[in-house]
């Protein structure tokens, strides 16, 4: 370095490390080195590129530098390396360092320990000591002769009765949601009705509410044995410019306070290093130091007038908008897509649900299509069975209807039938012969008055009873001669008979009794 000519020390430490960096690149000599970083504005990788590149004919730092109007703050000077763009009060506050704020769980007094100075301690050691040895000899001898210890239990038992601990403060210790009440209601009985916005909960809860919103987290700590205590509540937190400063939702103020004869609020003066009361702290996350950080922006100690009140908050509060600003328009971004995003799926399971109703109804539809053409088939192949079952069995029939009797034959029944087509038929029947075979005469007439003749063997069909469409009746008087009651022709009708033959069915092509031509 003495070599060099160059005097290292007088550099700062930004440029120590800014040289550090440019000489482990380039392995460039310090004598040459330093004067290229002074033109460069100590910027390291614009000094590495004009190393390697070589320099220009003009120095744009030196053109951009001369067309910059004149800094505002003479104290802060403009170099590459913070920028040219950069606002004091943005730089400030970019680089400003805060203090983190502690997640308080408050824990119960009775598990509260206390460790004692190292001075006393050491003090102390040998009586420790001393103490140890006669309690090991003494459960020594209890464990040879037992009766020792009962009998000194019994000696004892009225002067040893241990009195319940109380809390030395007098205050019963409570959970953090009755605490806050507590404190609530005791600081209306002080200062009557108020419109300070308290948080009706612990602290780790008011904390994690802040982290969460990207809220401001005021901590007001308030002891009742100093004196300002009362005058500052009375004098500058319950001033209107403060409650209103406080309710503002512009303000995003997340308001706790506590009393530190309270175990939850003496735990939280000890971790934010409270020394003077009355205490407020602003505590706000910091995403400049990590994502989930929470810092103290501004501590107040002590009495100070509203408006002084008012300026050290806003200050606290300016000192972290910024980021948070940036961080508030992240999630409301990251909102405003997962609200789209949502939109979009439901409006595509809408959809979907609608294309699986259509094609679920359009599949109904083909499907009721399908059984009904196959119900029109089975009926239509039924109703071809069923007319030619008809024929068969008229046929058959047809073969089974005894002749008229001749003129010799004594015992017969003389009929006289009125077609449904209007004609008239006269035969003579067998007196002995059932009224069925009246009932089929009638429906098989027209096969018996057809010319052509029947020389094939014709069966019954088989599974087919013929149900006759059709009924006997007599005008004067009118009696219906039903196939149902039986009996034989003469036994129903006697020598003679009119008879006229009603259809029971005239929607049945089938049933329908045919007229001869």
């Amino acid at each position: 370095m003495a070599d060099s000519g160059t005097d290292i020390a007088q550099l700062t430490e930004d440029q120590q490390l800014a040289l550090q960096q440019f000489t482990a690149v380039t392995d460039q000599a310090l004598e040459a080195a330093v004067p290229l970083l002074q033109r460069c504005q100590w910027n390291v990788q614009i000094a590495i590129a004009r190393f390697f590149d070589g320099e220009p004919a003009s120095d744009p730092v030196a053109e951009a530098s001369s067309s910059l109007p004149p800094p505002q703050d003479p104290r802060r000077q403009e170099t590459l390396m913070n920028g040219f763009a950069a606002t004091p009060r943005s730089s400030s506050s970019s680089n400003r360092r805060f203090e983190s704020a502690p997640r308080i769980v408050p824990q119960p007094e009775s598990q509260i320990t206390s460790q004692a100075p190292l001075l006393l301690t050491i003090l102390f050691t040998p009586f420790s000591l001393v103490y140890s040895l006669l309690s090991k000899y003494f459960r020594f001898v209890g464990y040879l002769f037992p009766i020792l210890p009962r009998t000194w239990t019994r000696l004892t038992a009225g002067t040893t009765a241990q009195t319940p601990r109380r809390n030395t403060s007098g205050r019963r210790p409570l959970n953090t949601r009755d605490t806050a009440a507590r404190f609530i209601r005791e600081f209306e009985e002080e200062y009557g009705s108020h419109e300070l916005p308290f948080f009706e909960n612990g602290y780790a809860q008011a904390f994690d509410l802040a982290k969460k919103e990207l809220r401001y987290l005021m901590i007001v700590l308030v002891s009742p044995e100093h004196d300002m205590t009362s005058s500052f509540i009375r004098e500058t937190l319950l001033a209107p410019d403060v409650v209103s400063f406080i309710k503002d939702p512009e303000n995003k103020i997340i308001l706790w306070a506590g009393n530190v004869q309270d175990s939850e609020a003496f735990q939280v003066s000890a971790a934010l290093n409270c020394t003077k009361f009355p205490f407020t702290s602003l505590i706000a996350h910091t995403p400049q130091v990590s994502s989930t950080s929470m810092g103290i922006a501004i501590r107040i100690a002590g009495p100070t007038p509203p408006g002084q009140y008012i300026a050290k908050l806003q200050q606290g509060i300016q000192a972290v908008a910024e980021p948070l600003n940036r961080v508030r328009a992240q999630r409301a971004e990251l909102q405003a897509s997962r609200n789209l995003r949502e939109s979009q799926n439901s409006a595509y399971e809408r959809s979907l649900a609608l294309d699986r109703e259509r094609a679920r109804q359009k599949r109904e539809a083909e499907e009721r299509k399908a059984r009904e053409e196959k119900e029109a088939l089975d009926r239509e192949a039924a109703k071809e069975q069923q007319a030619l079952n008809l024929a068969q069995w008229r046929k058959w029939r047809a073969t089974s209807i005894a002749d008229e009797p001749g003129p010799d034959v004594k015992d017969v029944v003389r009929i006289s039938l009125r077609m449904p087509s209007g004609d008239r038929i006269v035969r003579k029947f067998a007196a002995e012969k059932p009224i069925e075979e009246l009932y089929a005469f009638v429906e098989c007439y027209d096969i018996l008055q057809s010319e052509e003749p029947m020389t094939e063997k014709v069966s019954k069909p088989e599974d087919f009873e013929l149900e006759y469409k059709f009924k006997l009746v007599s005008p004067m008087p009118r009696e219906a001669y039903e196939l149902s009651a039986g009996g034989s022709i003469k036994d129903r009708i006697g020598r003679s008979g009119n008879l006229i033959v009603e259809r029971t069915n005239d929607d049945d092509d089938e049933g329908e009794i045919a007229s001869s031509d």
